[in-house]
C-alpha cells in the first residue's frame, strides 16, 4: 500500500473522458493492500461446497430453480477493483460519451454539487475564439473525478465481502453472470466479529447466491433494472430518451424511484430467504454484522454516506421487514412471487404496506 504512488496516479489522469479508468484502478489499489488468498485445501473445498449447498437450500426452500454462475471466484482485493472498475465505466460511459462528444459541462462526478467545468474542446471556436483556460478546466475536472473513483473503489474493496454480478449493461447481451469472494475481507471480518471464519464464509455464501436465485428466476429483472439506468442517465445527461422537462437537470424521478423500490426488494428478499435457508445458527451473524454497518470511526461513517451505504442499509431493512410480513402471512414462496413478472414488484408504498401488496398480488 502506497498512498504516495495512489496521489501520484490520480495527479497523471489523461486521456479524452472525464475519467481516467486506467489510472482510476492504479491509484486505488496502490493505496490498498490486496492481501492474500493463499488457500488451503480445506479452504478452496470450503467455499466449492458452500456454494453448491446454498443453491441447493436456496432452491428448496423458495421453490426456485436457477444456476449459479460459471465464474466463481475467489479474490484479493485488487481482483475485486479490476472486476469492477468495468461496471463503474459501464454507468459512467453514457455521460462520458455525452461531456466528450457535444461539449456540454460537466461537474467533477463525485461532487454533485461542485461548480460546472467547461470541457470544450481548446480550439472549439466561441463568440470572442477559444475559452481560455479550457483544457486546464477540462483536465482539473478529469483530475478530480478520477480521484473520487479511485476512492470509492479502494474503500468498496476494503469491505465488500462477496458479490453477485449479473453483469448490467454489458457490451455482449450474452455475458455470464459472476459470483466473487473477497477472501481476505471475509477473514479479517469474521476475525473482528469474533466469529468462526467457516461459518461466517457460508453465511456470506448463501447471501450473495440468494442474489443468483433471484436473478434466476427473473429473467426479466436485468432489463429492467438497466433499462431504468439507462433512463435515469438519459435524464441527467440531457438525452434523447430523458423525461421531458428533466433533461440535464438530474437523474430521471421517476426511473431513480422505480430503480430504488426494485433493488429494495431485491436486498430484502436476500435478508429474508438467506435466513429461513442457512442450515446453521446465524442470528450473532445478522447482529454483529448490522453492527459493524452502523460502526466505525469518522472517515469511515463518512465514506460510507459519501458512497451512499447508508441508503443501502435502509434497502435492507425496508426490504426485509416486507419480505419478513409477506412470508409470515403466506410463506416463503408466496413472497418469490415478487419475481414473477415486474408488475409483482412492490410499489415505494406497498413496501411499507406489505397487505395492501398481498390484496393486489394474491400471490
Amino acid at each position: 500500500m502506497d498512498i504516495l504512488r495512489s496521489v501520484r496516479a490520480v495527479a497523471e489522469a489523461e486521456g479524452p473522458g472525464v475519467v481516467d479508468w486506467d489510472r482510476a484502478a492504479a491509484a486505488a489499489k496502490r493505496a490498498t493492500d490486496p492481501g492474500s488468498i493463499a488457500l488451503t485445501d480445506a479452504e478452496r473445498a470450503g467455499y466449492a461446497t458452500d456454494v453448491r449447498d446454498a443453491r441447493s437450500r436456496l432452491a428448496a426452500v423458495a421453490g426456485i430453480d436457477f444456476d449459479v454462475p460459471d465464474a466463481v471466484e475467489v479474490q484479493n482485493r485488487h481482483h475485486w477493483i479490476d472486476a469492477s472498475v468495468g461496471t463503474f465505466r459501464r454507468v459512467m460511459d453514457p455521460i462520458e460519451a455525452a461531456a466528450v462528444g457535444d461539449g456540454e459541462e460537466v461537474g467533477a462526478v463525485g461532487n454533485p454539487g461542485a461548480d460546472s467545468l467547461d470541457v470544450m474542446p481548446d480550439s472549439a471556436p466561441g463568440p470572442i475564439g477559444p475559452a481560455p483556460g479550457a483544457a486546464f478546466a477540462r483536465d482539473l475536472s478529469r483530475v478530480a473525478n478520477t480521484g473520487s473513483m479511485a476512492f470509492a473503489l479502494g474503500f468498496l474493496a476494503r469491505n465488500v465481502l462477496g458479490q453477485y454480478d449479473p453483469l448490467l449493461l454489458a457490451d455482449e447481451p450474452d455475458a455470464d453472470h459472476g459470483l466473487y469472494f473477497v477472501h481476505p475481507n471475509i477473514v479479517a471480518v469474521a476475525d473482528a466479529l469474533d466469529v468462526e471464519y467457516p461459518r461466517f464464509r457460508r453465511w456470506i455464501a448463501f447471501h450473495e447466491v440468494t442474489h443468483a436465485a433471484e436473478f434466476g428466476a427473473a429473467p426479466w429483472l436485468p432489463e429492467y433494472l438497466e433499462s431504468r439506468v439507462e433512463r435515469g442517465i438519459e435524464g441527467m445527461v440531457g438525452g434523447a430518451g430523458g423525461v421531458e422537462g428533466t433533461a440535464g437537470r438530474g437523474l430521471d424521478p421517476d426511473a431513480f424511484a422505480e430503480l430504488q423500490t426494485a433493488m429494495t426488494a431485491v436486498e430484502g428478499y436476500a435478508e429474508v430467504l438467506m435466513d429461513r435457508a442457512f442450515d446453521d445458527e446465524y442470528a450473532d451473524l445478522r447482529r454483529k454484522l448490522d453492527e459493524r454497518r452502523g460502526g466505525g470511526g469518522p472517515v469511515r461513517r463518512l465514506a460510507q454516506r459519501l458512497l451512499g451505504l447508508g441508503l443501502k442499509r435502509r434497502q435492507y431493512e425496508r426490504g426485509a421487514a416486507f419480505f419478513r410480513h409477506v412470508a409470515d402471512a403466506r410463506d416463503i414462496e408466496a413472497a418469490g412471487a415478487v419475481w414473477e413478472r415486474a408488475e409483482n414488484l412492490p410499489t415505494a408504498a406497498e413496501i411499507d404496506d406489505p397487505e395492501a401488496w398481498l390484496v393486489r398480488v394474491d400471490p
